[in-house]
């Protein structure tokens, strides 16, 4: 049976109506203070690319009912190019990385200094918004908290005359933020998470906190990068290649935040060396039960095989649990947006995905479900990763492995 917005408005009101609101908050998509409206089914079409070479345009409804039957897709609308700037200018080659970790003396020190409590503290946070769906106020909103976060975690290392953190705007209002550690090149090494949250049932209404997905990985990575900025070397500049940490907004509506800044990149020819995502890096309930082991998902399909190899032995050398291969399929997370642009990109998840948390997109993405040990985990594979990619001489590498002038 097909119900219409507005009937399914009156049915869900009273769930979407429960958080308690204080008067005069300011408030674009619950608030109804005339009765709930008679909400036409949008017009607006959508570019959506569901596979290579598979597109269609569709309205924003459709958009969550294809979300909701477990497809995945970008959305490009407004970057449709994305996939042949650099292939145009011939500056894609093949990725070369480190044959194996070697900065452990260095990076095990500061594993030690990851702290749970700052992962829960953070989270609690991160997920007390009514939900963070990038067209939301609510999503404005906790994307400015979370750049105060981040702002905040510069100034405590006091590395505020070399280290920045600034939004990439977006028309939508939820912007993406970027912050940035320089090193002695401007060759670049983007570590990623996903800030925004969505209902698929009524994105605009109903409640989602997204604590998993993707608070747990918005926390992940904002807890190594507090952790690095502990080391002097790191703060004042030593690394040969730049350090990047990326919160994307609108990666629910069709990975549009980072495809803005990869496109961005991509224009202005950046020498992105490698990207790693974190997309929930909380949840091990469906694994234990199964009586597996926990481990670290490492995606197979649809990433630099070369990078995805150097995360197996980072995990190996950096994480007190194993991997485990796992497939995600087509444009599954903002990885896919930095591969699209021809950058080397590989993404890491909690679980192999049949196990991965079958809460999230509801308002029963929860903390309660997740665990802290295992954010730690990918919070440990973040810091080593950055840290060994950060002191990697590409060029001398290339130049070994007889890579120089070696496009795809």
């Amino acid at each position: 049976m097909k119900i219409s917005n507005a009937s399914l408005l009156t049915l869900l009101l009273p769930a979407a109506s429960a958080r308690f609101v204080e008067p005069g908050e300011s408030d674009r998509v619950v608030l109804y203070p005339n009765g709930i409206p008679n909400v036409p089914r949008s017009t607006q079409k959508f570019h959506i690319e569901l596979g290579p070479g598979e597109t269609r345009w569709v309205t924003e409804d459709e958009k969550w009912a294809l979300r909701r039957e477990g497809k995945r897709f970008f959305d490009i609308t407004d970057n449709s190019d994305l996939d042949t700037i650099r292939a145009r200018s011939g500056s894609i080659k093949k990725s070369v990385f480190p044959e194996k970790p070697t900065r452990q003396d260095d990076v095990k020190p500061l594993l030690k200094q990851l702290s749970k409590t700052e992962l829960e503290d953070h989270l609690t946070t991160f997920s007390s918004f009514h939900t963070r769906y990038y067209k939301s106020d609510w999503g404005r909103q906790s994307s400015e908290w979370l750049l105060a976060q981040v702002l905040d975690t510069i100034k405590t290392a006091g590395a505020e005359d070399r280290v920045r953190a600034e939004h990439f705007k977006h028309p939508w209002g939820q912007h993406s933020i970027i912050a940035t550690i320089p090193g002695k090149t401007n060759s670049t090494v983007v570590v990623g998470a996903h800030q925004d949250s969505i209902n698929l049932w009524l994105p605009s209404v109903l409640p989602a906190p997204g604590a998993d997905d993707d608070g747990s990985g918005t926390v992940t990575i904002l807890e190594a990068f507090r952790v690095l900025l502990q080391s002097e070397d790191i703060v004042k500049g030593k690394h040969e290649n730049t350090l990047e940490f990326h919160w994307y907004s609108a990666e629910e509506g069709g990975l549009l935040g980072s495809q803005a800044i990869f496109h961005e990149y991509a224009k202005q020819a950046r020498d992105v060396k490698a990207m790693l995502q974190q997309d929930m890096t909380g949840f091990v309930t469906l694994t234990l039960e199964a009586g597996l082991a926990e481990s670290v998902g490492v995606v197979v399909d649809h990433v630099d095989p070369n990078l995805t190899e150097f995360i197996k032995k980072v995990i190996v050398a950096y994480c007190d649990i194993p991997y485990i291969e796992t497939k995600c399929g087509y444009a599954c997370s903002d990885h896919a947006s930095a591969s699209k642009a021809g950058y080397p990109s590989a993404f890491v998840i909690e679980a192999p995905f049949e196990y991965s948390d079958n809460h999230i997109h509801s308002s029963d993405d929860v903390i309660k479900y997740l665990s802290f040990d295992h954010m730690i985990q990918h919070a440990r594979l973040t810091l080593a990763f950055a840290y060994e990619l950060a002191f990697t001489d590409f060029p001398k590498l290339e130049k070994q492995q007889g890579n120089d002038m070696g496009d795809l």
